[in-house]
This record gives structure tokens, C-alpha cells and sequence, in this order.
């Protein structure tokens, strides 16, 4: 006789998963979206509160996880009670999108099935703070994002996958961004399924063969006019909005730099810091080699303008420190 019951199907692999999350910003958001679509159980949302100094564009990750009825925490620091409060939730894999801090070791080791991380450079290179602000500070013509597994060392664990992307001459570190939020949310979406079946690929890094880079500061916006013009002009595309910007000094205030782009790439233009005067819109000034034109600037507390208005800001002046 054939029975007419059927058992319930046994939960799959990723619905098994139990998932803790520590995430902010955009790329936290797309990724977690990545794993509700395939249905990962997310027990908690680890993230940040906004800084009220921050010029805030990215969706919140706190508004997503209580749309889907995930709790939500924000602490300062994960010390030993968050670490006991974390193994609670039994979590089978712990992943970080973007999230600010360094998460202690202990913790690491409370997922069975891992602890991975979404960076956004082409490990080994570019471990550390902000890779996407350093890679157009130096120039980079490629970057990319490293889905990989954690270790106590910051972006050092073996890397599960990892995508590359282009560096256009016009990306701004908001366009680079652009491009690599989707790669890292589509590498959750790839490989979250293997994670969950505790086959994810595991390709050790060289280190040595890699760059560590550490935390920028406002202070490191300021404008030398005697480096060259693609170094200027790589400056300022690398910090203007919606990061803190390049800054430099006409007569004695403070000039921010939100545009720019090389007018000429080598030669002498004059004694650096000079403005030269109009062009294309904008205004040229002489560098250690080459010259960059001036398209938005902000002097002082005045609201942003076109470059074009600067000599009355100067006072008559027609240098730059």
C-alpha cells in the first residue's frame, strides 16, 4: 500500500545557513538584498549608526533588515559580551559588507561553515581602508572586488572569487563605486550557495606580492600645485563628492576643489600654483608639470560655484598655495 502523505522537504542547504551579518553603506545593502533573494535565513544585522558629518547617499541597511523582520544592532565596539551575544545566535557563516570595524577573532571562529568578507580591490592589493579613494589617488587603472574568507589579519584570508573591473579617466571614487557594487553583490549571490554547502574555494593570497593602505583624512586633501597635473587632477577625482575633497589656499582662505580636469600633461605652464587664466569653462592653473583647469571650486563657507568666479573670491589674488 503507497502512502498518500508526504513528508515535508528537507530544508536545503542555504536555508540551513544561518547567517549574522555586519554591514553598512551600499555595498552592505545590495548584498544582503543578494542573500533575502536566495532566501538565507539572516538571524541579525550587525551595522553602523550614520555620522551626522557624512554627506549620506547610501541606502541603510538598518531600514532593509527591519523591512524583513531582522533585528538590528549598532554597537560602538564588539567586545566579549557582543562576542557571547553573537554566539546565541548560533550562526553557521558571518559575513562583512563593508562594516568599519575589525571583527576579533573569537568571533571569527563561531561560524562553522566561515567567515567571509566583501572588499572592494583585487587582492592582495589595496588591503586596508578605503581602496577605492587610494586606487584613483595613485592612478589605477583597474579595480575590482575579492569576496574572501576572514582571518585576525585585516583582508588577509584566502579568497573564494574575486572580479575585475575598469578605471575609466573620468571616474570619480562615487562612479568607481558604482561599478563595483553590483560585482561584489553578484559574487554573494554566485557563491553564497557553495559557502552554504561548506565547499567554498579557498585561494591563498601573497601577500608580499600585495599593498596595505591605511585610513585617509580630510588633512590629506591638500593640493600641492608643484606635483604634476595628472597627480592633481587624480587628487581631486579620488576626494570630491560626495568625500570631503581636495583643498588648497587662495590668499588666506580655504579653497575646496570639486572639479577638475588636465589641460596639459607635461611641460612647463609656469611657476605652479599660478592661474593662468580662463579656459573651457573653467580655470587654468600651472603644476610642477602640466597644468589642470578648475571647473567647481568652494572658497571659505561660500556655497559651491563654477571656477570661473574664483578671482573675486581671491580678492585679486592669481596664485594658489
Amino acid at each position: 500500500m503507497v502512502s498518500t502523505d508526504h513528508a515535508a522537504a528537507a530544508p536545503s542547504a542555504i536555508e540551513r545557513a544561518r547567517c549574522v551579518v555586519f554591514g553598512y553603506h551600499e555595498v552592505g545593502y545590495t548584498c544582503i538584498e543578494s542573500l533575502l533573494a536566495l532566501r538565507a535565513p539572516i538571524a541579525a544585522l550587525f551595522t553602523h549608526q550614520d555620522n551626522p558629518g557624512e554627506e549620506i547617499w547610501w541606502r541603510s541597511c538598518a531600514d532593509l533588515a527591519q523591512r524583513n523582520s531582522i533585528p538590528v544592532y549598532t554597537p560602538e565596539a564588539i567586545d566579549e559580551a557582543w562576542v557571547a551575544r553573537v554566539a546565541e545566535l548560533t550562526p553557521s557563516v558571518i559575513y562583512s559588507f563593508s562594516y568599519r570595524s575589525l571583527l576579533p577573532e573569537r568571533l571569527l571562529r563561531l561560524a562553522p561553515l566561515g567567515a567571509y568578507n566583501v572588499h572592494p580591490a583585487m587582492l592582495p592589493k589595496y588591503r586596508g581602508r578605503v581602496p577605492i579613494n587610494w586606487m584613483l589617488v595613485n592612478g589605477e587603472r583597474e579595480g575590482g572586488v575579492t569576496l574572501h574568507h576572514m582571518v585576525a589579519r585585516a583582508d588577509a584570508g584566502d579568497i573564494v572569487a574575486q572580479r575585475a573591473v575598469a578605471i575609466d579617466d573620468d571616474d570619480t571614487a562615487f562612479t568607481l563605486y558604482g561599478k563595483i557594487v553590483p560585482i561584489g553583490a553578484a559574487l554573494v549571490r554566485e557563491f553564497h550557495p557553495l559557502i552554504a554547502e561548506g565547499r567554498a574555494p579557498r585561494h591563498p593570497q601573497n601577500l608580499a606580492a600585495g599593498s596595505y593602505w591605511g585610513r585617509r583624512r580630510a588633512e590629506d586633501g591638500r593640493i600641492s600645485w608643484n606635483w604634476p597635473a595628472r597627480r592633481i587632477y587624480n587628487l581631486v577625482r579620488a576626494v570630491t563628492h560626495p568625500y570631503p575633497g581636495a583643498f588648497c589656499f587662495i590668499g588666506d582662505r580655504k579653497m575646496m576643489v570639486w572639479g577638475a580636469r588636465i589641460a596639459v600633461e607635461s611641460g612647463a605652464r609656469g611657476e605652479p600654483g599660478t592661474i593662468i587664466g580662463p579656459r573651457d569653462s573653467g580655470i587654468e592653473v600651472a603644476a610642477g608639470e602640466g597644468s589642470v583647469v578648475l571647473t567647481r571650486v568652494q572658497i571659505g563657507d561660500d556655497a559651491e560655484t563654477a571656477a570661473t568666479e574664483i578671482s573675486a573670491g581671491g580678492g585679486g589674488t592669481t596664485r594658489l598655495e
